[in-house]
């Protein structure tokens, strides 16, 4: 619970569990799309942990990412890759389509929703076609 004795995002869908099939369903989605495959390392298993570690912070649960990783800096570990806006479109409809495969039901899901596509934006760096 918050000091609003509201309970988190992650107290809302489940916590960790939830959150790893989250990401779990993202990654299976983008092990097999060839707009985002390219950008991501043979070894999927440090980012799947990386993912799960800063959600679970982030929408509320145990602060372990900041604990092994220090602050996020998405922008900055984000920069070396290519993202413009067929990428960013490609990760948003995996990570969306993802929260809709765990079922993650509202509230939740439209706060979930809307960070995701804020972050999608955000991490933008190529914005004029190739």
């Amino acid at each position: 619970m918050n000091e609003k004795n509201a309970p988190t995002i992650y107290e809302q869908i489940g916590g960790a569990d939830v959150l790893r099939q989250l990401v779990e369903a993202f990654y299976t989605r983008v092990e097999h799309d060839p707009r985002l495959r390219p950008m991501f390392p043979d070894d999927l298993e440090p980012g799947k942990e990386h993912q799960f570690l800063f959600l679970m912070q982030y929408f509320g649960g145990p602060g372990e990412y900041g604990e092994r990783r220090g602050h996020p800096r998405l922008r900055m570990r984000h920069a070396p890759y290519p993202i413009g806006p067929v990428e960013r479109n490609a990760w948003l409809e995996h990570m969306l389509a993802s929260i809709d495969e765990v079922g993650i039901d509202e509230p939740a899901r439209s706060v979930m929703r809307t960070y995701f596509e804020q972050a999608a934006n955000a991490m933008m760096n190529r914005y004029a076609p190739e």
